[in-house]
């Protein structure tokens, strides 16, 4: 049995999750998106699929299967080969990663 206080706490910590709102840090608003996408590593000759999961004009979210050997510059490919922009890591989460552009 989870003590009162404990469970308290962790019921006071949901609901500050659920029904607060945290104000939006980014420059530019991210839209939602399921593009496919590809990391470009500095050799140039290689690549590493994922998706994009959100996007906006100063960055996006992608997620990948893993995270091993992705530096943290490199150049990102968005859908079907028309746009290449270069990328700095901004944070690393499990299987995703926040990348800022240029």
């Amino acid at each position: 049995m989870v003590p009162a206080a404990e469970s308290s706490a962790v019921l006071a910590c949901w609901l500050a999750i659920e029904f607060l709102h945290v104000p939006e840090l980014r420059k530019e608003a991210r839209l939602r998106t399921l593009k496919s996408g590809r990391i470009v590593l500095p050799n140039g000759n290689s690549t590493i699929s994922c998706t994009i999961r959100n996007l906006s004009a100063g960055g996006a979210c992608l997620e990948l299967a893993s995270q091993v050997g992705i530096p943290d510059a490199f150049d990102l490919i968005i859908g079907e080969g028309n746009v290449r922009r270069p990328c700095r890591v901004a944070w690393r989460k499990a299987n995703r990663m926040g990348v800022q552009f240029g």
